[in-house]
């Protein structure tokens, strides 16, 4: 099979698994636990996805600019910086560690 069949294959799976919800019925929704599971989820998926791309390179782990970065943020985080000065800090801890030769 070609790259567009599978690629025409997951956008049809992902518009059906988007109808199916509109199938769920609202008692269902309103449900507090269903909140919460569908909160942690939502964080979960962004974590990992954060995690992935700052150590993954190809089909490989690399430790590079990108992890540093990861954990320029996440001490600014830890200080309870806001939002602008946290992209700031792994955006700055980025560029230095590439500068000094860590890509």
């Amino acid at each position: 099979m070609s790259l567009w069949i599978w690629l025409l294959l997951a956008c049809a799976l992902a518009y059906a698994w988007k109808l199916v919800g509109y199938f769920v019925p609202a008692k269902l929704l309103q449900n507090p636990r269903m909140s919460r599971v569908a909160g942690t989820m939502t964080i979960g998926l962004l974590a990992s996805l954060t995690v992935v791309n700052a150590v993954a390179s190809g089909q490989s782990l690399a430790a590079d600019a990108r992890l540093g970065a990861l954990a320029a943020a996440a001490i600014a985080l830890a200080f309870r910086a806001p939002f602008l000065v946290v992209v700031l800090a792994g955006a700055g801890a980025a560029a230095v560690l590439r500068l000094l030769g860590w890509n």
